[in-house]
């Protein structure tokens, strides 16, 4: 009975989390997918006919997981860190903390919803990509292990902004100051291995490069002399030090009672 009660408070979160970006998705699915086609004709296209190839392959080629993974990215972190946020603001956060369920299920159904949507615009942004650039899964495993642990990495990501947030205009600062950046100097439109020697060890600090490279490899079997093996073991460190994280601060119930 006991598992049964927590399968069904997680199912109520999840199914809580899926249905509210389902019911607007002209504005959680639609703007990710148009903005990635202006990405594909602008970057893949236009300039990418004159980049010529990159890696040994053409530049839409090239660039088309990195603009997956930046959409996963994206709104998996958006979708926990306003979603959970709307749940403080509104106070609906206390009636959970208040359910006789664990802390983690909570944490686990908010994240689940936010891998979803992740996942959900990665596919969007993938299928659109097919119209552009003939593309061909070399490892599935390697591509499905990396598109599944960033989204948990950045759900969890959301997840803690969402709790340190104070006001509305917080949640949106860690993504203009601090993701966005870190994303396109992750190696989503370029090689690092075209830099300079000190600009190409300074991304070789950027998490988000071997996100990137990982799931590149999954698909084109290329990863910009990222190792892959490392890198699935750093998304697994990120993935279990950000849960261990997010539950100590709702535990200790930090920011969310006012």
């Amino acid at each position: 009975m006991y598992w049964q009660h927590i399968w069904i408070a997680f199912q109520t979160i999840y199914y809580k989390e899926v249905r509210r970006f389902l019911r607007i998705w002209p504005q959680t699915l639609l703007p990710p997918a148009i903005t990635m086609v202006l990405y594909f004709v602008i970057f893949g296209s236009i300039i990418g006919s004159r980049v010529g190839e990159m890696g040994g392959f053409s530049y839409m080629e090239y660039v088309v997981p990195g603009l997956v993974m930046m959409s996963v990215i994206t709104n998996a972190y958006s979708n926990v860190s306003s979603s959970f946020f709307s749940n403080k603001f509104q106070k609906s956060v206390e009636e959970m903390l208040v359910a006789p369920i664990p802390n983690w299920v909570i944490l686990a159904g908010f994240v689940a919803g936010g891998v979803t949507r992740g996942l959900l615009v990665g596919l969007v942004v993938t299928l659109l990509s097919l119209g552009f650039a003939d593309l061909q899964i070399v490892n599935i495993g390697v591509t499905v292990i990396a598109v599944l642990l960033t989204a948990i990495v950045f759900s969890l990501g959301g997840f803690i902004n969402a709790i340190y947030a104070d006001k509305f205009d917080d949640i949106s600062i860690i993504p203009t100051f601090v993701l966005t950046p870190l994303t396109y100097l992750g190696g989503v439109f370029y090689s690092v291995e075209v830099l300079p020697e000190l600009w190409r060890h300074l991304s070789h600090a950027n998490p988000i490069l071997y996100m990137v490279n990982t799931f590149r490899y999954g698909l084109l079997g290329y990863a910009d002399g990222i190792n892959i093996l490392f890198s699935i073991g750093m998304l697994v460190f990120f993935s279990i030090l950000l849960t261990v994280y997010s539950l100590r601060l709702l535990n200790k119930g930090k920011g969310l009672l006012h």
